[in-house]
């Protein structure tokens, strides 16, 4: 993969490409770099431009920036920086929400839209999945000030956890494991990341805005695993016009990772038509 700095919408951060033809953007979630993307980049650079951008909290210095459609405006940044005028986006976690905003404030730059284990704010849909609350680290990541504090030093172990979990035990490789933890080590590096959490209701609020002026209207692949299952495709289904839903058996959170051939049976499809 080819590496370059590019600067847009206030930030410069590290975005790899892989590839010719039509572009696909992919959008890591937390805590996750552009790596987690490694296992599927060679199968879609086949017959793509694959872009995969370090996000703005795991790649830059931002002060602020975190909510949705900041980073919606990042990935758009990105496409234009790199001289792509419509792009299929791809988003997991983190970068589902953004990814989502990108499509129904731009559709004319995104062909087609995959999203993955993420909820898109208070949208109507996720009941079952939030019956018991929200996942513990929403909360302790929202905040200010304490989830760095108290975790400083102790990155390894924090994010180690997370790509542990998100694989079901699994685990992933070691150099993948390493760049996440350097991504994600010092207190502003923490500080960046958890502050996507606590612009949280500003996302919710945008995402929401946004489905009452338009529908979704590009073709929408909404791809669920363990534990967001078909959470997201509840959530899409209502406003999505044409919506495609996939749940991957016996896989973590952390799917390009955890199922690298399961989810490209899916996708490279979906891309194609």
């Amino acid at each position: 993969m080819d590496l370059h700095r590019v600067r847009t919408n206030g930030i410069e951060t590290t975005v790899a490409t892989a590839g010719d033809g039509p572009a696909v953007l992919l959008l890591h979630g937390f805590p996750h770099t552009r790596h987690v993307w490694q296992e599927v980049v060679p199968a879609l650079a086949a017959r793509h431009r694959v872009i995969a951008p370090d996000m703005r909290w795991a790649g830059s210095d931002a002060a602020d920036g975190y909510d949705a459609g900041t980073l919606a405006d990042d990935a758009l940044g990105i496409l234009d920086a790199l001289g792509e005028e419509t792009a299929a986006v791809v988003g997991i976690d983190a970068g589902t929400p953004p990814a989502t905003l990108l499509a129904l404030r731009h559709p004319d730059r995104v062909r087609r839209l995959a999203v993955m284990e993420s909820l898109l704010g208070t949208l109507p849909g996720a009941a079952d999945f939030l019956a018991a609350g929200l996942p513990w680290w929403f909360g302790f990541h929202a905040v200010p000030g304490l989830a760095e504090e108290v975790l400083a030093g102790h990155e390894a172990a924090y994010v180690g956890w997370f790509l542990a979990a998100g694989t079901r035990g699994r685990g992933v490789p070691a150099e993948i494991r390493d760049a996440v933890v350097a991504a994600y080590t010092g207190s502003d590096a923490l500080r960046r990341a958890f502050s996507y959490y606590r612009e949280l209701p500003r996302s919710a609020r945008q995402i929401e805005a946004a489905v009452r002026e338009r529908r979704l209207t590009v073709p929408t692949l909404a791809v669920g695993a363990h534990p967001v299952g078909d959470a997201l495709a509840r959530q899409l289904r209502p406003v999505t016009d044409d919506l495609t839903s996939h749940l991957i058996e016996d896989c973590g959170h952390i799917i390009p990772l955890d199922r690298a051939a399961e989810l490209l049976s899916v996708l490279e499809p979906f891309l194609r038509r």
